[in-house]
């Protein structure tokens, strides 16, 4: 019934009552009074005991599941639309269906989702985690033996295959881009300061700033949420001080898409007196007005690997921790008012 340890007998001798007690309790039966099944949920809370409501049937079918969670920390950022399209483009070829859902950053809305998808018998699951996520927050499902990878965001100490861009030297090369075309004063814009992403993409930063022999300045790096709002915060900042930046690598597209908006509404036009560079490369990014200069991940192409790996493990029958980086690319289009003598690397848009 669990691919815990816990079992329904554990159960029953914890709440001190019957095995078919309980039974009928995980069945939402009315045949229990309320103060049991509210003893018997407490004993399976305290127990972690996660109740699979497909168990039974697959093990009279001899079958297996073939559902595959993916739990996303930012489904209105298109990044991870993108990632999610990817997944499903490779987990429907195998014949598996994808539950995808939206934690909004929230730990806690993603553990309720990940016990959830457990009782639905997931094969494997994909998690970019909220904010905040800890190995001890994935421990449980480690334990079950549901192989799991991780996206985006590493999550120090848990024992999960993950896969990451390469977030420093995307930055380091936005950087060097905008110090070739002539930039000193260069903001780092948008981002959570207590996550992994932010961190690496900063020391890229921080790196191509001192190689460049331009100047570092703490008052160009202008923590803000990663969305669009939170980009037309930071370019707000930016443009408060007194000695003010000509251009800004942003935390990700959204950020920089936000970052235009601010600077439209302030009168400055974003390419012809402001340069800018995002990381993502969503499929906005080409369409954009102007079109964005950006790191490329290849979302749907990370959604696919991610999706790859996990079905490997599942295919295996264990989940042995793999760590994929992968590598990024400078796309260069208008938003840094770069010419038609672009180096190479240049996309029209």
């Amino acid at each position: 019934m669990t691919k815990g340890r816990v079992t329904v007998i554990d159960i029953a001798k914890a709440a001190g009552v019957s095995k078919s007690t309980v039974s009928l309790v995980l069945q939402g039966s009315s045949l229990v009074n309320e103060a049991t099944r509210t003893k018997v949920n407490a004993v399976m809370r305290e127990l972690g005991y996660v109740y699979n409501r497909g168990a039974a049937n697959l093990r009279q079918s001899g079958s297996k599941s073939k559902i595959i969670g993916v739990v996303v920390n930012d489904l209105t950022n298109g990044f991870f639309a993108e990632l999610a399209v990817g997944v499903d483009m490779v987990v429907q070829s195998a014949g598996f269906v994808q539950f995808l859902s939206n934690t909004s950053e929230s730990p806690d809305r993603q553990r309720e989702v990940i016990a959830s998808m457990r009782e639905h018998g997931i094969s494997g699951l994909i998690l970019s985690p909220a904010r905040g996520t800890e190995a001890s927050d994935l421990k449980p499902i480690v334990a079950s033996g549901i192989p799991v990878v991780v996206a985006v965001r590493n999550v120090p100490g848990a024992k999960v295959s993950s896969i990451a861009s390469d977030n420093r030297e995307g930055v380091f090369a936005a950087v060097q881009h905008l110090v070739s075309l002539g930039h000193r004063r260069i903001a780092f814009l948008g981002g959570f300061r207590d996550t992994a992403v932010f961190n690496e993409r900063l020391e890229g930063y921080r790196a191509a700033v001192a190689a460049c022999r331009v100047e570092e300045d703490d008052d160009l790096i202008v923590d803000a949420a990663p969305s669009r709002a939170g980009g037309a915060e930071a370019i707000g900042r930016a443009l408060s001080i007194g000695n003010k930046p000509t251009a800004a690598v942003c935390f990700n597209d959204a950020v920089a898409f936000g970052v235009c908006d601010g600077l439209r509404a302030k009168g400055i036009e974003p390419g012809r007196d402001f340069s800018i560079v995002g990381f993502d490369d969503v499929i906005e990014a080409r369409t954009a007005v102007p079109a964005l200069t950006t790191i490329s991940v290849d979302p749907q192409g990370m959604g696919r690997r991610a999706a790859q790996l996990l079905l490997k493990q599942i295919s295996a029958g264990k989940a042995e921790a793999e760590t994929i980086v992968s590598s990024v690319r400078l796309v260069v289009r208008d938003s840094c008012g770069a010419s038609s003598s672009t180096p190479v690397g240049r996309e029209q848009a």
